[in-house]
């Protein structure tokens, strides 16, 4: 019925079935209410910019907690995350790197993304609109035996950079935040689970201890060297677009033959999970493509 209407009122203001959406917004053009757009805030970005949405998990604590994630570190929890952050960069593919940590992820648009004209709105509300419904669509496969009590929510941020070592820097201090937030919790973690302390009693013990006192403890107490640690824990996951080979089954038919199937290498652009460092040369220098100031 709706459509019906749709058709009805696209004829009516002179636009032939199927033609473009533009037609319609003709049609409403013409209307006495459009004023109203008048009041829209212009939020274009700076033109020349990376342009960068940050989403953070809204109360996760409380979140982690109910939905019983294993601490200091759920593997379940981190890879539903990046899953989100792959499926967000295959819808939005303008996004030429992401990074995330814990319950936050950073997802960098190209600097000349001229996506839905560079408006800021659209750029947060799609990313974080398509991160969250993903995480409730993809929970089951991660976290097969425990059920989604409630939805989560997520906010975000844009920040603008204008220049390449600008956005380096910005990635450096989210990498440089998860090593010290899991350097930290780990020892929290084994002091509670291991060593019997109250949550109260390991902050206090770690109260004013530096990085080297933290891997002394893990050491000493623990028999940890916390170098050891998956670089998942300790680096985070960067997101990247890369060519992987890809090897299918197709079925062929030869004239006077039977139908067979064979396998077909074809090259695809994915976007691949990395867990590496990227504070310091060597990733930039290896993935020069990314900056590229012509993407």
């Amino acid at each position: 019925m709706l459509r019906c209407c749709r058709a009805a009122a696209a004829i009516a203001a002179g636009c032939a079935p199927g033609s473009p959406r533009g037609c319609r917004g003709l049609a409403m053009a013409k209307s006495k209410f459009e004023y109203v757009r008048d009041f829209e805030a212009d939020d274009t970005v700076l033109p020349n910019c990376w342009i960068v949405v940050r989403l953070d998990g809204r109360n996760f604590h409380r979140f982690s907690e109910q939905h019983e994630f294993k601490k200091p570190n759920d593997d379940r929890a981190l890879q539903l995350m990046t899953k989100c952050a792959q499926t967000v960069m295959q819808e939005l593919e303008d996004i030429a790197i992401a990074y995330g940590q814990s319950d936050e992820y950073s997802f960098v648009f190209k600097k000349k993304s001229r996506w839905f004209k560079r408006r800021a709105s659209k750029f947060m509300t799609h990313v974080v609109s398509q991160f969250s419904s993903s995480y409730v669509f993809y929970w089951k496969d991660y976290f097969k035996d425990q059920q989604l009590l409630y939805p989560p929510g997520f906010d975000g941020r844009i920040v603008l950079y204008p220049s390449n070592q600008n956005l380096k820097d910005y990635l450096s201090w989210r990498q440089a935040d998860c090593h010290i937030n899991n350097l930290y919790n780990t020892v929290f973690w084994m002091l509670v689970q291991r060593s019997g302390l109250t949550p109260v009693q390991a902050q206090e013990r770690l109260r004013g201890t530096l990085a080297g006192d933290k891997n002394e403890i893990l050491f000493s107490e623990f028999n940890i060297n916390y170098n050891n640690e998956p670089l998942m824990y300790r680096k985070g996951t960067v997101l990247i677009w890369q060519k992987v080979n890809e090897v299918i089954t197709k079925k062929i038919k030869l004239p006077k033959e039977e139908e067979k199937e064979v396998e077909v290498t074809r090259t695809k652009t994915k976007v691949v999970p990395l867990h590496c460092d990227i504070i310091g040369d060597q990733f930039w220098e290896e993935y020069p493509e990314i900056l590229a100031e012509d993407r």
